[in-house]
C-alpha cells in the first residue's frame, strides 16, 4: 500500500472513531479488524485518484460519488442528497416555495410558459400560456438548462425579478417586474363529470389531504342530492409522503388497517388504522392506476382494494413497496435510506409485483369504425315483406315542406360527457381517455343498479 505516514495516521484516527459509532435510534456497532482494512483500502484508492488521475477532482465530489456508489449497491431508492438536492426534495414534499407561479418547459433554448397558475404573481402580471422568457434579471436564458432557469425564478418571498417576455404577435419583448410570493403546488385537481366527482392526485405532498377534502366537499355541494360517487385518478403518480397516503386512504374508510411497515428487525412493525368517517358518505369509489402509479399511490389503491371499498381499474402499478427515511446530516444534506417494506391490510407485499387491478383496462384510442352490415332476413330470397301497414299510416302523403333528417355535424364529441347535450364540436378534440370513460360508465352503471335495488 503506497501511503504516507501522515495519511496513515489520519485513516487510523478515522478508524478509531468508527470502532464504536452511534447511529440514529441509539444503536451502536463495533468495527472489526476487517472493517479497518477496508477503510484503509478506501483511503489508498482515494489518495491515488487525487494525485494521479488525468483529470483533477475535488475531494467533496469524490466522497459524494463514493457514498452514492455505496448506497446504490443497496437498492435503487437509497441515495445521498447534497445540500441542493435536499432543498429541492423539501420543496417537493412541502408543496410550497417562493416563486412566480408558472409551469414551464424548455423549447429552442429558452423557457416556454406552459401555463400560469391562478392568483399568483405570474397570472397577475399577465403572463400567458405560450410566452417565451428570454432573460431573467438581464441574464440571457439561452445556454441555461431548465433547472438553472427555475432556480433563478425561485427565491425569497417579496423579492423582485425582471423578466423579458417574447409573445407571438408583439414586435417588442415585454419587460415585466414580478414580486415573488408563496406558491402552493396543487397536487389535487378535480372537476365534475355530470353527477360524478373526478379527482386527480398527481403527488402526495403536505397539502394533498387538505386538497382532497376541499375539492370533494365543493363537488358534493355543487352536485347535490344526485352525487353518485368518486373516480380517484392515481395514474402516473410517483408517490410522496407516507402520512398523506394514509390520510387519503382514511378519507374513504370507516375502520380497519390501512397499511403496515416492517423493518429489518422482527419487532420493527408499525400499523396504521383508519378513523371513523367517510368523506363520500359511503358512495362508490373507483380508483384508476397504471404502471406509473407507485409507492404512496399503491398504498391508497391497496388499502381501498383490500377493504373492498373501491374498485381498482386500469393496469398493474409500478410495484415500489418500500419506505425511505430521510436522515438530515448536519447541514451537509441528507441520507435517503430504505428502512422498511410496506404491506397492504391483507398482508400483501407489492414490492416488485405491483397492485393488480380488479378490472384490467388498457389505455386505448377510441375511434369510430363504420359497422359492417351483417346478413339479415331481408337478404334471403323470396323473403316476406313487413305486411300491411297500420290503417292510419297507409299511403300517408309526406309534406313537401318537411325538412330532411339532419346529418350529424363533422367532428368529435367532447370526451367524458363534457359540453352541452346535443352539441357537437367542429374542432378537433383531444384523444379520448378510454380508462376514464370506462370508469365513468362503470360508476353510472353501479349507481343505476343501486337505485333499482332501493326501488
Amino acid at each position: 500500500m503506497l501511503m504516507t505516514s501522515k495519511h496513515t495516521k489520519r485513516l487510523l484516527a478515522a478508524g478509531a472513531m468508527l470502532a464504536f459509532t452511534m447511529i440514529p435510534g441509539g444503536a451502536a456497532f463495533a468495527a472489526s479488524a476487517e472493517t479497518y482494512e477496508q477503510l484503509n483500502l478506501f483511503g489508498d484508492i482515494f489518495e491515488r485518484i487525487r494525485n494521479d488521475h488525468v483529470v483533477e477532482s475535488k475531494d467533496n465530489e469524490l466522497v459524494e460519488a463514493a457514498i452514492n456508489g455505496m448506497l446504490a449497491s443497496l437498492d435503487p431508492h437509497s441515495s445521498f442528497l447534497n445540500a441542493d438536492a435536499y432543498r429541492d426534495m423539501q420543496v417537493q414534499t412541502r408543496g410550497e416555495f417562493g416563486g412566480l407561479g408558472i409551469e414551464v418547459t424548455m423549447e429552442n433554448g429558452v423557457v416556454k410558459v406552459v401555463t400560469p397558475i391562478d392568483d399568483t404573481p405570474a397570472a397577475k402580471a399577465g403572463i400567458q400560456s405560450g410566452d417565451y422568457i428570454t432573460h431573467l434579471d438581464g441574464k440571457q436564458v439561452m445556454g441555461m438548462n431548465l433547472r438553472e432557469a427555475v432556480d433563478l425564478m425561485r427565491g425569497p418571498v417579496d423579492t423582485q425579478i425582471k423578466l423579458s417576455v417574447v409573445r407571438e404577435g408583439l414586435t417588442e419583448p415585454l419587460e415585466l417586474v414580478l414580486k415573488r410570493a408563496v406558491i402552493t403546488v396543487q397536487s389535487v385537481r378535480a372537476h365534475r363529470e355530470k353527477d360524478i366527482a373526478y379527482v386527480r392526485i398527481t403527488a402526495f405532498n403536505e397539502h394533498t389531504n387538505d386538497g382532497l377534502i376541499e375539492n370533494i366537499g365543493k363537488l358534493k355541494k355543487e352536485i347535490g342530492a344526485n352525487f353518485q360517487g368518486v373516480v380517484l385518478d392515481l395514474r402516473n403518480n410517483p408517490g410522496g409522503l407516507l402520512d398523506q397516503a394514509i390520510a387519503v386512504s382514511d378519507a374513504f374508510l370507516e375502520r380497519g388497517e390501512i397499511v403496515s411497515t416492517r423493518g429489518r428487525r422482527a419487532d420493527d412493525i408499525q400499523r396504521y388504522s383508519a378513523n371513523k368517517g367517510d368523506l363520500t358518505g359511503g358512495k362508490p369509489v373507483i380508483v384508476i392506476i397504471n404502471g406509473g402509479s407507485a409507492s404512496a399511490s399503491e398504498i391508497v389503491a391497496g388499502a381501498l382494494q383490500d377493504h373492498r371499498r373501491a374498485i381498482v381499474l386500469g393496469t398493474t402499478s409500478f410495484g415500489k413497496g418500500s419506505v425511505q427515511t430521510i436522515i438530515p446530516l448536519s447541514g451537509k444534506g441528507a441520507l435517503r435510506m430504505t428502512t422498511a417494506r410496506y404491506f397492504t391490510p391483507s398482508g400483501r407485499s407489492i414490492q416488485a409485483t405491483g397492485i393488480e387491478p380488479d378490472i384490467k383496462v388498457e389505455q386505448a384510442k377510441l375511434e369510430v369504425v363504420e359497422p359492417k352490415r351483417l346478413r339479415s332476413e331481408a337478404d334471403l330470397p323470396s323473403h316476406l315483406d313487413g305486411g300491411t301497414k297500420p290503417k292510419n299510416e297507409q299511403d300517408k302523403p309526406q309534406s313537401k315542406d318537411a325538412p330532411a333528417a339532419p346529418e350529424k355535424a363533422p367532428g368529435k364529441e367532447a370526451p367524458g360527457g363534457a359540453g352541452e347535450p346535443g352539441k357537437v364540436s367542429t374542432e378537433e378534440a383531444p384523444a379520448a381517455d378510454y380508462q376514464l370513460s370506462y370508469a365513468l360508465d362503470l360508476m353510472r352503471g353501479m349507481s343505476l343498479m343501486a337505485q333499482r335495488a332501493v326501488n
